[in-house]
This record gives C-alpha cells, sequence and structure tokens, in this order.
C-alpha cells in the first residue's frame, strides 16, 4: 500500500494552503442546477423586500425602478434556467455552470449596491457570500476568478456609486477613510472566510475520500475471504488441465537439444506449472470463510503470514512471541482488518530499513500487544506529532520496488521466472498508515508510534521507528 503518513495541521501555514489552492481542481463539484435556482429564488425575495421596505416604509428616495430593472433581469435568468431544468437532467452537480452563476449573481449584487449607496451599503457584506461558497465547492481557478472579480467590484464601488439613500430632508456623508476602511474590511473577510471554507472542504473531502478507500480494502479482504470455498473448487478442477501441461512440456523437454531456446522454455513452463500447482494445493488446504480451522491462527503464524509477503531482497526479518513463563502463546482470530492493517505496517518498516525489520508480540495476562521495529532514519520531526490522517508522506524511492524490478531484470536476462516473495509498495498517496489504523482500531486496537530497535542494536545509526499495536486480550484472542 503506501508507507508512513502524516496528521494533516488544523491550523496550516501560508505554504500549505497555497500548494493546496494549486491541488485544489481535483475538486470541482459545484451544484446542481435546481440547487442554484433556490438559491437565486430566495435571494431575489431578499432582496425585493429589502428595496420595497426601504422605499414604502422608510421612504427613502431609491432609484425604484432601476433596482428593480437588475432584480428582474436575476429573475428572467432563473426562469432560463427553470426552463433548462425542464429539458436537461441538471440534478448532478457541475462546477462550470456553478461558477457562471455565482459570477452573474457577483455582477448583479455590484450593479445592485451601485445604485444604492456602494461601500456604504450595509448589505455590501452579502459580496462575501458567492466566494465563500465558490471556494467550498469549485477549483481553484474558478474560484480564483470568482474572488478577483468580487474585489474587483469592491474597487469600483470604492470610486463610483449612488449616494446613500436617506431620509427626506436629512443628508449622511460618511468620509472617505471610514469608506476606505469598509473596502479593507470587505477585502479581508472575502480572502479569509474564502480560505477557510476552502481548506474545511479540502480537509473533508481528503476524509471522506480516505474512508471510501478504507472501505474499499476491507470490502476486499471480505470478499476474498468469502472465496475460499469456491477456490477450493477451482483448485480440484484446474488440478487435470495443470497435469496435462507437465506432461506436454516434460516431452518438450526430451525432445529439445540440450541448451537449445526450446529446452529453455520447456523448463520455463514446467516451473510455472509447479508454481501454479502448488498455489492450488495452498488453496486446497486453507479454505477460508466460515471453516473454524481457519477461523483462528496461532499468534506467531499470524505474524509469519504477515510478514511472508515482504520477505526476498535485502533484509533480515525476525518474528518472535513472548508470553509469561510457562504460558503458551494463544490462538488469536484471523480477521482480515488484521491481517492488512499489520501487513502494511511491516510493508512501511520494509521500505525504510536499513538491514532488519522486527515483529514480535507481547503478551501478558490482560494484553496482546504487537511491534513493528526498524532500524531505518525513524519518523521525522515534523511528521511524528501528526501522525494519523491521510496524504502526508515520507515514504523514500521505495527499496521494494527496486528490489522487485531488479529481480524481473535479472529473470530476463536468465530466461527464469521473477520471484514473486516480494510485495512492493504502490504507494504515494499518503493512505496507508491511515487505512491500516483505521482498520486496526476497528478490531479494538490502540495504535502508538515511537523510536526503533535498541541503542545497543543499532550501533549509532539511526533508531528508527516502531509502531505498536495493543489489544485487549479479549478482542482478539479465541476462547477456549
Amino acid at each position: 500500500m503506501t508507507s508512513t503518513e502524516a496528521r494533516i495541521a488544523p491550523q496550516a501555514p501560508p505554504a500549505d494552503m497555497l500548494q493546496g489552492w494549486r491541488d485544489a481542481p481535483r475538486r470541482g463539484r459545484g451544484f446542481s442546477l435546481r440547487t442554484l435556482i433556490v438559491l437565486r429564488w430566495l435571494t431575489i425575495l431578499g432582496q425585493s423586500s429589502a428595496i420595497l421596505t426601504a422605499y414604502v416604509a422608510l421612504h427613502f428616495p431609491l432609484p425604484l425602478w432601476p433596482c428593480l430593472t437588475v432584480i428582474a433581469v436575476s429573475a428572467a435568468v432563473n426562469l432560463g434556467a427553470m426552463a433548462r431544468v425542464r429539458r436537461l437532467e441538471a440534478s448532478l452537480p457541475d462546477g462550470r455552470l456553478t461558477a457562471l452563476h455565482l459570477g452573474f449573481d457577483i455582477f448583479q449584487l455590484g450593479v445592485l449596491l451601485g445604485l444604492t449607496g456602494g461601500l456604504e451599503n450595509p448589505f455590501c457584506l452579502l459580496l462575501v457570500a458567492p466566494v465563500t461558497i465558490a471556494a467550498a465547492a469549485l477549483p481553484a481557478r474558478q474560484a480564483l476568478l470568482l474572488g478577483l472579480l468580487a474585489l474587483l467590484a469592491v474597487a469600483i464601488l470604492f470610486f463610483w456609486s449612488e449616494p446613500l439613500p436617506w431620509r427626506p430632508y436629512e443628508h449622511f456623508a460618511l468620509p472617505t477613510l471610514y469608506r476606505f476602511g469598509m473596502a479593507l474590511a470587505l477585502v479581508t473577510g472575502v480572502v479569509f472566510t474564502a480560505g477557510y471554507a476552502w481548506r474545511v472542504a479540502a480537509d473533508a473531502e481528503k476524509l471522506e475520500l480516505a474512508l471510501a478507500t478504507t472501505q474499499d480494502v476491507l470490502q476486499r479482504e471480505q470478499r476474498l475471504a468469502a472465496l475460499g470455498g469456491l477456490a477450493a473448487a477451482a483448485a480440484h478442477e484446474l488440478g487435470t488441465p495443470l497435469a496435462t501441461i507437465q506432461v506436454v512440456a516434460k516431452e518438450m523437454q526430451r525432445a529439445a537439444p540440450p541448451g537449445g531456446d526450446l529446452a529453455e522454455d520447456a523448463d520455463l513452463i514446467l516451473q510455472q506449472a509447479e508454481r501454479c500447482r502448488g498455489i492450488l494445493a495452498q488453496l486446497s488446504r486453507e479454505p477460508e470463510g466460515d471453516d473454524a480451522l481457519y477461523a483462528d491462527v496461532a499468534l506467531k503464524a499470524l505474524l509469519e503470514e504477515v510478514v511472508e509477503p515482504h520477505r526476498g531482497f535485502d533484509l533480515a526479518f525476525e518474528v518472535n512471541v513472548r508470553t509469561p513463563p510457562g504460558q503458551p502463546a494463544p490462538r488469536v482470530r484471523r480477521m482480515p482488518e488484521v491481517v492488512h492493517g499489520l501487513s502494511t505496517l511491516v510493508e512501511n518498516a520494509a521500505d525504510f530499513a536499513r538491514s532488519t525489520v522486527r515483529v514480535q508480540a507481547l503478551v501478558d495476562a490482560g494484553w496482546i500487544e504487537i511491534e513493528i521495529l526498524d532500524d531505518g532514519p525513524g519518523f521525522p520531526g515534523d511528521i511524528l506529532p501528526r501522525l494519523g490522517e491521510p496524504y502526508v508522506t515520507s515514504r523514500p524511492q521505495g527499496k521494494a520496488r527496486r528490489a522487485l524490478a531488479a529481480q524481473i531484470a535479472d529473470a530476463a536476462r536468465r530466461r527464469a521466472p521473477a520471484a514473486p516473495q516480494i510485495a512492493p509498495s504502490q504507494g504515494g498517496m499518503g493512505l496507508g498508515f491511515f487505512i491500516a489504523r483505521t482498520l486496526l482500531e476497528r478490531t479494538g486496537g490502540q495504535v502508538s508510534v515511537g523510536q526503533g530497535l535498541p541503542q545497543s542494536e543499532h550501533k549509532g545509526a539511526p533508531r528508527g521507528a516502531r509502531v505498536a499495536v495493543r489489544w485487549a486480550r479479549p478482542a482478539l484472542e479465541v476462547a477456549d
């Protein structure tokens, strides 16, 4: 899966926010056309009520017909949108359409404010709303353009607008400095409100995607566990054609000149057929699903199963179980969440370790704790306090991937099958630790991190990393 990930800081520095804006084009869901129509009708109702109340009830000398014309244009646009909804299926979100409608709303509100006092009108605060919506629902480029449009409207309103309507026979004039302060407050509100809205939406989307990925991984593990009986039946049915392939390959081997290409091809077929036979035999021996014999395993067998896919390159793997004196190692439930979560943590350790990865279980009267230790560089200081959420990773160039590539290249030179032991990481997104932690905590485990192998064992080298998962014994152990 992936490597060590870091918790995204709740209050990101400006550099992180700018980096996030560059990443944001992946998020462009927008709103459905029906939602935009409802929001605009509410806006039209509010604007009409404010204009008519000020003109009729407060007797403010507003330019009534120009204001109503601007509102009528907005209503006409909304009627056109309603006609489009009837013709098309417009229930799905559309980012570009949302940007166009929000841009029109900013323009319409700017014109209406220009007719009713500009920045002296307290309703100028509403310019913040379309930009905030854009920051929460649109890609960075579109949200930035809408923000610039709102700031342009503020600048124009500062230099040009009709006087603020006031009661007859009274003159109300605000000083230029106050108007400048209003403009500055609007600019600040647009920038910071939009920035916070974007940040919250981005974090929510990341967590949503990470949760969906976690659920997909768990469902995959559960589907694999449910396919045991079918796999055993397939192993039985495939035995006969596989035996025929081996017989034919042996005949080819005997008939081919020694050392020739045909002999090498026959050897390769025999090797792969033997490998297939071993896989089918394993499937036949280990029917999963509801088989009680496979639902629980010895604790050390579980650790060996987790470690086995990652053996095969320049690392020493140590697996051991420590129990109180005189007590046997317990048998534990073989849950897909535990297998996948521990396997991901072991893979992380293998990618960072220099020479040794140790997986050990510590058992006492009330707890079972599984530790994964390596002698690599350890967790960086800026990552360790934030470890636990997705999309931040410090993975190196992928030792497992390099080792597998070397194996494949060597196999191609020797015309031999590549060793299957290594499971290279497919990471870089920063989801592995998050997924592993989520799965393990769903089983009742408590995940903690720290330093790795003891000082006496690494002889001045970096202390490495330690990830421990601790369960209450009843949560993991199979009752007798």
